[in-house]
């Protein structure tokens, strides 16, 4: 059996080296890479060949991959690469990886068509001005194999060992039996579930109660995938960083089934975590870069080094990977960056798959993996894809950049200035929605994006932190502007009055991220979407662009009605003209339950301030019950120790706003929390933006208020309610105070198993 191998792949392992540097170097778009090489093809003569799959063979090792093209006229097989600036400044240790490249391709074109020599070429095209430079060599067919030998005979040991490592996994992944003696309720159905949308390669959507274990039950079918070769590698992604400690824990927990026997290799399975820059980062005062940083400096020259230390662990949490990196004086990471191409299950944030820019699909798509996506608590990917598809520019920040600027630049931000200004002294609201991004504004953006990137490369320290940062958004905002439709809306947004200093916040906002994570669904042989509370199942299919043919599964769970004792206070209105009013009836209400039952509570809020608000006349009123509540920017610290207030198996009332930090993702079983009240109907405030996305919304699906506002904000209940239940022996209470708690509609969107009198 052969180990395969994508030449680009092969040739980073192989022929990489020197420094990690990561200055900021113009560079051209994903989009602009692809008509640049498409540029040079249409230059060509007719006879030439572009897009050429290429495959060669040694000992046990399959290189595979696209050469860009080749001339028969001129014998010349070419390596396109796209650039903006000075070539000249190009790193030697980037073009050393590009001739490795182009000549493991020279090599493949003479082996497969017979040929004793070729031209082997660089091409390097510059986006700005469209020139190419041509760098040629001349190479016969035995020293472009020879060079191809030397760089498969660096990789064929590592192949073997990772060949030797994926059978042995998948054999022991063939035998490997649940680790339980037997399945929790409905956790046996999920589980079938997954293994059947693997089998047949399609997406998945599993509604299922806390309680059943849906971690492990999602984790150990698509293992058995692996081990019938349907899968190769599994993303395990998450919301939150408690979801991760979850996901580690789980296959922590199918290592310890099959090591009961006594063999502790008995699973070699490679689980790794991906942390955020910020948190792995040893030198935060340091540049990314050799000059700077020392755990960069050679950082390619050490790398082997520290990956077979890292790989000799199989959880390769933070602390491990951090561990053999400083063992090796590299980065961790970008240690961790690269241990992704050698793990089984990689477990991290959403934004690492779903992202404009993210690693895991940006390599799944290089190297062709077969890869199932895991969705931990999909219920919230529909606001965090948003974001990711969101861009503003602040007219505050653009001036402040524009106050230092160099010479050079004064001309392309003088005219984004011009268009910025047009467009406010047009603005007769507030807030402003528009059809489209201006074209004369969105050419000027680009404009400048031009010069900074020709600025940057011409003299890189003319730019400050101020002016660098305006522009990564510039070029984020542009680079959606440029794919501007029905999905989004462009909003403009007054900050001040005076028409002498008007400024405003230009905003491609994103509504429906379906068409951005299309793509992403593709690319993966299954993607798994599981959550607690996933109805109703079609306005998350619709606004995350799922399949039609996406299979539902709603898992009956293990509760009980009796578990739970749920109350509807329908004599107080939480909406914001009631406020005032509902404060008394609230906190009343909460004294009382207290009085009947002490012990540990949480309510929920719609805001800090109702919060306060409540809290305060709690305090007042009931001084004798124990109360403590959530703080606005509270670091993880603080979290834990309003959490372990609860865990103290004290009593009391802890407050928190619905949506936030407790209310999802907070396990607190037995007495430690014994009822929950919730405020509010969870209805997203009622604004000029939130009005433009369910206007958005109503064109689109023709339910506007419903996914908007409803749908979204009885998610947040039915979460937050779920705090009280958590084991099939847990019971409690939930208070659900407003008025609204009566109407079909709501009551609709609640779950089957509760008793709602």
């Amino acid at each position: 059996m052969t180990y395969v191998v994508a030449v680009r792949a092969l040739c980073e392992f192989t022929a990489k080296r020197g420094d990690l540097d990561l200055r900021f170097t113009p560079a051209p778009t994903a989009a602009e890479g692809i008509a640049g090489h498409a540029t040079v093809a249409g230059r060509r003569a007719d006879d030439y060949e572009a897009e050429i799959t290429l495959t060669g063979v040694h000992r046990s090792l399959t290189v595979r991959g696209r050469a860009d093209g080749y001339d028969p006229v001129l014998n010349r097989i070419e390596e396109v690469k796209t650039y903006r600036g000075d070539l000249a400044a190009m790193r030697d240790n980037h073009r050393a990886l590009h001739w490795a490249q182009a000549l493991v391709y020279g090599h493949l074109l003479c082996h497969s068509r017979g040929l004793t020599e070729v031209h082997v070429a660089l091409v390097y095209f510059d986006i700005a001005s469209q020139k190419e430079t041509v760098l040629s060599q001349l190479h016969t067919a035995a020293s472009l194999e020879a060079f191809f030998v030397e760089q498969c005979e660096r990789f064929i040991g590592w192949a073997t060992q990772e060949e030797a490592h994926r059978n042995a996994r998948n054999a022991a992944l063939g035998t490997l039996a649940f680790p339980h003696a037997e399945f929790r309720s409905g956790q046996r159905e999920l589980a079938v579930s997954v293994y059947r949308a693997a089998r047949d390669g399609q997406t998945l959507m599993a509604q299922a109660p806390t309680g059943i274990g849906k971690t492990l039950a999602t984790i150990f079918p698509l293992l058995k995938a692996c081990a019938a070769d349907q899968v190769e590698r599994i993303f395990f992604l998450t919301a939150k960083t408690p979801g991760r400690a979850l996901a580690l824990d789980a296959v922590d927990v199918l290592h310890a089934g099959a090591e009961a026997n006594g063999n502790v290799n008995a699973l070699p399975l490679r689980t790794l975590e991906l942390v955020a820059r910020d948190k792995a980062c040893e030198h935060p005062d340091k540049a990314c870069h050799g000059d700077s940083c020392p755990l960069a400096r050679g950082f390619y020259d050490r790398l082997d080094e520290a990956r077979r230390t890292a790989l000799a662990h199989r959880r390769l949490e933070r602390a491990t990977v951090r561990s053999a990196a400083l063992a090796h004086d590299v980065c961790p990471y970008y240690l961790a960056q690269e241990l992704v191409r050698w793990s089984d299950i990689v477990v991290g944030d959403y934004n690492y798959y779903y992202d404009s820019s993210a690693l895991l699909y940006a390599l799944t798509q290089l190297n062709q993996w077969r890869i199932a996506v895991l969705v931990d608590e999909a219920h919230n990917l529909l606001d965090r894809a948003r974001r990711m598809y969101t861009a503003s520019l602040e007219q505050s920040a653009f001036r402040a950049a524009r106050k230092s600027a160099p010479i050079a630049l004064r001309k392309p931000l003088e005219r984004l200035n011009r268009e910025w200004n047009a467009l406010n002294r047009a603005q007769t609201e507030g807030y402003q929605v528009h059809s489209e991004v201006p074209p004369r504004l969105l050419s000027a953006a680009q404009n400048l994006i031009g010069a900074v990137t020709e600025q940057v490369a011409e003299a890189p320290l003319s730019i400050d932190e101020t002016q660098l940062r305006f522009y990564f958004d510039a070029m984020h905002f542009v680079s959606l502007a440029e794919q501007f439709g029905e999905h989004s809306v462009f909003d403009t947004t007054l900050v001040s009055g005076a028409s002498a200093t008007r400024a405003s916040t230009l905003c491609v906002r994103n509504v429906i991220p379906a068409p951005f994570l299309v793509p992403r669904y593709a690319a993966a042989r299954t993607t798994v979407m599981f959550s607690g509370t996933l109805s109703p199942h079609h306005f998350y299919r619709d606004t995350l662009g799922l399949p039609e043919e996406t299979r539902w599964l709603d898992v009956e769970g293990p509760f009980r009605a009796e578990q739970l004792k749920v109350h509807v206070a329908s004599h107080v209105s939480t909406r914001w003209r009631d406020r005032e009013r509902s404060l008394a009836p609230i906190v009343e209400l909460i004294a009382q339950q207290y009085a009947v039952q002490p012990g540990n509570y949480l309510g929920f809020l719609s805001s800090f301030d109702y919060l306060q608000r409540v809290v305060a006349l709690m305090r007042e009123r009931y001084p004798e019950v124990p109360v403590w509540m959530q703080e606005q920017g509270m670091d993880e610290a603080a979290r834990e120790a309003f959490l372990a207030r609860f865990r103290a198996m004290g009593q009391g009332v802890g407050f928190a706003v619905l949506g936030g930090a407790f209310s999802e993702g907070v396990d607190l079983v037995g007495e430690q929390l014994i009822g929950a009240f919730v405020a509010t109907l969870g209805l997203p405030q009622i604004n000029d933006v939130n009005e433009q996305m369910r206007r958005t919304m109503e064109a689109k699906f023709g339910n506007g208020y419903d996914y908007m506002y409803l749908y979204p904000g009885l998610q947040k209940v039915v979460q937050a309610a779920g705090r009280v239940i958590r084991t099939e022996q847990d019971t409690g209470v939930v208070h659900l105070i407003d008025d609204r708690y009566r109407r079909p509609e709501v009551r609709r969107l609640l779950p089957r198993w509760w008793q709602v009198p």
